[in-house]
């Protein structure tokens, strides 16, 4: 559970800087208010993604202990964290690119649907863990009844 409250916390922290980041960067470079960059969105991926879904787990790990399965809660919270951290740096170098008025790549979108594949293969694995705990949790419950 401390692994995801800390995870949250940073999460939280990078999201607030990028949002900074963001105001000042255009600024700096004279970027046109109210045009589009992609570094718009990483504040608000982060901040989401991060922060906020990881609080969720982190509650989720509360009530059903999905860290139970320790290898699936493993390959969750390593797969879905890498899937961000991609996700999110390659907003930044595309909106970066954008605002220098450069040039982007079809690498940079090809690197950034890698993670969202990793987002995705984290959630993925994070609900056959829940499933898992889940389908243990009645047992658990009536074990606790008969002990009361």
């Amino acid at each position: 559970m401390k692994k995801l409250l800390n995870a949250s916390f940073i999460y939280m922290l990078l999201g607030v800087a990028a949002g900074v980041f963001y105001r000042e960067f255009t600024k700096l470079n004279n970027f046109p208010e109210g045009e589009f960059t992609q570094l718009g969105v990483v504040h608000t991926h982060l901040l989401t993604l991060g922060f906020i879904v990881l609080l969720i787990v982190l509650v989720v790990e509360k009530v059903f202990v999905i860290s139970r399965s320790p290898k699936l809660f493993a390959w969750f919270f390593w797969l879905y964290n890498v899937g961000v951290i991609i996700t999110s740096a390659m907003l930044i170098w595309h909106g970066s690119l954008t605002v220098l008025g450069k040039e982007s790549s079809a690498m940079i979108s090809g690197i950034a649907g890698l993670g969202h594949m990793c987002v995705a293969a984290g959630m993925i694995v994070f609900f056959v863990a829940l499933r898992r705990a889940v389908a243990q949790r009645p047992a658990l419950d009536s074990a606790q009844g008969a002990a009361a």
